[in-house]
């Protein structure tokens, strides 16, 4: 039942509170598009740090935005959406509002008829420091889920000789793909490609990440290095497993941005 305030009109969802708010919207929408650190964010919504954090931190309480320190400096964290609970929330606020506004999000897709006419598929680039576990699990995902309908690679600043066995395994086990005999590559074999998107898994390979031609849409997914868990996280297995299922997350939002017309996707 929707709790009713005292004119016996329905409760204003706590969702809708908390998004309602021209400051909030646009720092979602900013963090809809790359995971961010709050000097960006403060550059792009040209307000206060002060007043940036704070909302920030309505955002974080309210479980839409999460923080993870950076990698590369770890005096930096880096925000992200939560994309999930902001759908969730969505759903629940048009649910209350009527049923018939109860949101059933279509299954993400990539095919050839997904491409206008005259349009070629877009071409991803996923980038790590080693190319041995995040920005190849990433490539194999997004490969999978689009049935390899769109071109997709992936490259290291500082390849490894060989891809980690845990993130072999993980694919293999979880998600029925087969990437042994791929080997990790250096992001300068691929100079004079062009690619549409460039997502960077990686705080350290962000900085260092090199231009492409045709200035492509630069990504960015704060998400730690499986292969060097901290101390507080067990080792091994499991952590590659929740690697690859945020990876994962991230593939299945991330098809909606690239089944859009070109003109209609930030640059």
């Amino acid at each position: 039942m929707q709790s009713m305030t005292l004119s016996g009109q329905a409760a204003l969802p706590p969702f809708i509170g908390l998004v309602a708010h021209a400051m909030r919207w646009r720092l979602l929408s900013e963090l809809a598009r790359s995971d961010l650190r709050v000097r960006e964010l403060v550059a792009l919504v040209d307000q206060p740090q002060n007043l940036v954090s704070y909302h920030l931190r309505l955002l974080r309480s309210g479980g839409l935005v999460t923080a993870r320190r950076s990698s590369f400096d770890g005096r930096d964290s880096y925000y992200h959406l939560h994309l999930e609970r902001l759908g969730d929330g969505l759903a629940a606020a048009g649910t209350a509002l009527h049923p018939a506004l109860s949101l059933v999000p279509a299954p993400p897709s990539i095919a050839p008829e997904d491409t206008a006419a005259g349009d070629t598929a877009p071409s991803v680039l996923f980038a790590c420091t080693g190319n041995s576990a995040r920005s190849p699990i990433a490539e194999a995902l997004l490969r999978h889920h689009t049935s390899g309908h769109i071109e997709v690679t992936s490259a290291g600043s500082h390849p490894k000789p060989q891809l980690h066995p845990d993130a072999v395994r993980v694919l293999r086990e979880q998600y029925d793909i087969d990437i042994a005999d791929q080997r990790p590559r250096h992001l300068d074999t691929l100079a004079g490609r062009r690619f549409d998107y460039v997502i960077s898994l990686c705080d350290k390979v962000r900085e260092v990440c090199p231009d492409f031609d045709e200035h492509p849409r630069r990504i960015h997914w704060s998400i730690p290095d499986p292969a060097t868990a901290p101390d507080t996280e067990p080792a091994g297995h499991p952590i590659f497993t929740r690697t690859a299922a945020e990876i994962d997350t991230r593939i299945h939002h991330l098809l909606s941005q690239l089944a859009q017309p070109a003109p209609e996707v930030r640059p």
